[in-house]
């Protein structure tokens, strides 16, 4: 491998460097888990002793060295025993990851569930509600002008969103890989006021309206009939049953799922492709 620079005897190649950068990622992002916990100032002790531990190997110090090599042998068995809280947010952040999810199975059959039970139990109270799912590109400047939620959807925390008491009732829930971003947001209004000779209140516009400027799914139930209503591509299905909305749901949220997938694996190829071409 090409050798960037020496250190003494020491030669570092570009490798090594990637190597290094990755080492120091990984420390950092363990460490922003547990900061502020006391399992930092555990963390902090673990490293001290296994820097002990070289410098006694180095100075050949026998009986120090031997006594630090053996705590330091059996440290990561008390690693995971001292870590496990930590040692599980850690591996939910990754699962949550972009990258993660474009090469495992999803949560959309959760998510379209949730939404749909939501929806027909909102429905059969008459509660009207608004409800944003992002498909591909996020609507940020929508989530702002809401309260942010940063929650993980479910059931009872969108029946709570949209009871007709809740402060957070009015306007759309933006609703993103599985999490609700925020509440209370305002959405841009269709200029069609009618659809199919049916008059369009100001939620089936404005669901209508994203619909017709974002690449998003938005449910919407009426609060004067109670029915449930779809909008995508700038286009209103009325009328759903449960069934109905659950399986349009994971149909469009799998071919989304499966166009992400498509687009990272071309994406690789044409990296392959290119770093094929610069050998040549």
């Amino acid at each position: 491998m090409f050798e960037l620079f020496k250190i003494g005897f020491i030669s570092v190649s570009f490798l090594d460097v990637i190597d290094i950068a990755l080492v120091s990622f990984i420390f950092y992002k363990l460490y922003t888990v547990i900061r502020g916990t006391i399992a930092a100032q555990i963390f902090y002790g673990l490293l001290v002793v296994l820097f002990l531990s070289f410098a006694a190997q180095a100075a050949n110090f026998k009986a120090i060295g031997w006594l630090l090599k053996l705590i330091s042998e059996v440290w990561v068995i008390a690693f995971i025993i001292l870590f496990q809280p930590e040692i599980r947010r850690l591996l939910v952040l990754l699962g949550r990851s972009p990258v993660m999810k474009l090469f495992f199975k999803s949560d959309e059959s959760d998510v379209a569930d949730i939404i749909s039970d939501s929806a027909f139990e909102l429905a059969q109270h008459q509660h009207g509600a608004l409800m944003v799912l992002v498909k591909s590109v996020g609507i940020r400047g929508v989530a702002e002008t809401g309260e942010q939620i940063n929650s993980k959807v479910s059931k009872n925390l969108l029946r709570s969103i949209f009871f007709p008491r809740s402060p957070l009732h009015d306007g759309a829930v933006i609703i993103r890989n599985g999490m609700i971003e925020a509440a209370r947001c305002t959405l841009p209004l269709s200029s069609e006021t009618t659809k199919d000779g049916y008059p369009l209140g100001m939620r089936h516009r404005a669901g209508l309206g994203i619909s017709e400027q974002a690449d998003v799914i938005c449910v919407i139930v009426s609060e004067e009939t109670g029915s449930i209503s779809i909008a995508e591509n700038g286009k209103l299905r009325r009328g759903l049953s449960k069934e109905s909305l659950r399986n349009h749901l994971r149909s469009s949220l799998k071919a989304v799922r499966a166009k992400g997938v498509r687009g990272a694996f071309e994406q690789l190829k044409k990296t392959h492709l290119a770093n094929r071409t610069e050998e040549v």
